[in-house]
């Protein structure tokens, strides 16, 4: 008899550790899901860096369509005065540059020298085919858009963001 009462103990005992196993697997699961699901808000706010907010005095935005494109996809890059002020730039391609996240400059376009003005509110859409400045065509990798201007005062306005190329 008293071989029947431990083995019913221990058949008790174990309900009872898969029950507390089932309920914090549960537990888990749910906590994984709700924290995956913030995480993934704060990230796409994070990526997101394409912001087009308008502001008093200088300012300047550069907003691409998307941030992953495919080799060979033509890049619409805008850029907007999204100030109060009108904007100054050195040539006709508005102080655009595309680099490599090294630094190394990868194109850069060929414009007049003349001097560009960007009034507030206006924008321009410049497009990249993903050819280098060399004529070779750009590699997959994260590449770096900036573009530079003044303001009439002669303080640098700048703004700058990266897109990927993948195959």
């Amino acid at each position: 008899m008293e071989n029947k009462t431990n083995f019913s103990e221990e058949l008790t005992s174990n309900n009872y550790s898969e029950d507390m196993l089932a309920k914090s697997l549960v537990i888990f699961i749910v906590i994984g899901v709700i924290s995956g699901f913030a995480y993934g808000v704060y990230l796409m706010d994070v990526k997101n860096t394409n912001h087009l907010v308008f502001v008093e005095g200088s300012s300047i935005s550069l907003v691409t369509e998307k941030f992953d494109f495919k080799k060979g996809e033509e890049i619409k890059i805008r850029i907007v005065n999204s100030g109060t002020t009108t904007l100054i730039f050195p040539d006709a391609s508005y102080g655009l540059r595309i680099t490599g996240l090294s630094g190394m400059l990868i194109y850069a376009p060929v414009g007049a020298q003349v001097v560009s003005h960007l009034d507030p509110g206006d924008e321009i859409e410049l497009l990249w085919d993903q050819i280098k400045n060399d004529g070779d065509a750009a590699l997959e990798g994260l590449y770096k858009i900036s573009i530079n201007g003044m303001d009439a005062q002669g303080v640098p306005v700048e703004k700058s963001t990266t897109v990927t190329i993948w195959k």
